[in-house]
């Protein structure tokens, strides 16, 4: 198994970072540009990557109350990761994305994968500030 982790401070209130983290429909505009999540009957959604033109059945879940966001394959096992939102005071929070890999073959390697959350926590970051500075859009 392998795992990665990395963390980003942001400008908001948690929930605001939770709820447009957690927004099914608007997953593709934080996540790494190279999956894409269809919501089935959630929990249940499919996830489309680029890399390899498969799609996976894997499982997303909210919850609110701990600020906290899971997901993993259904199915196989291959990975599961989560996404943490804590408040750290005078407005901001910290997000922290966990990624677990079981199979060697699912994962794609270190610099990679370290890439991809960073740029997902820089993209996520964009978003919550596009609604927080725009809340109709």
């Amino acid at each position: 198994m392998t795992e990665y982790e990395r963390s980003r401070t942001m400008p908001a209130q948690p929930e605001q970072i939770f709820d447009q983290a957690a927004d099914v429909g608007r997953l593709d505009s934080w996540l790494p540009s190279a999956l894409h999540v269809e919501p089935g009957r959630l929990p249940a959604v499919t996830v489309h990557e680029d890399r390899t033109d498969e799609d996976t059945a894997a499982l997303l879940r909210a919850q609110p109350d701990q600020m906290r966001l899971e997901w993993g394959t259904r199915d196989q096992g291959s990975y599961a990761g989560w996404l943490q939102v804590a408040g750290i005071g005078s407005g901001a929070s910290e997000v922290t994305v966990h990624l677990s890999f079981f199979e060697e073959g699912h994962d794609p390697g270190e610099q990679a994968v370290r890439e991809a959350l960073d740029s997902s926590l820089r993209r996520l970051e964009e978003q919550v500030r596009l609604r927080v500075d725009h809340p109709a859009g």
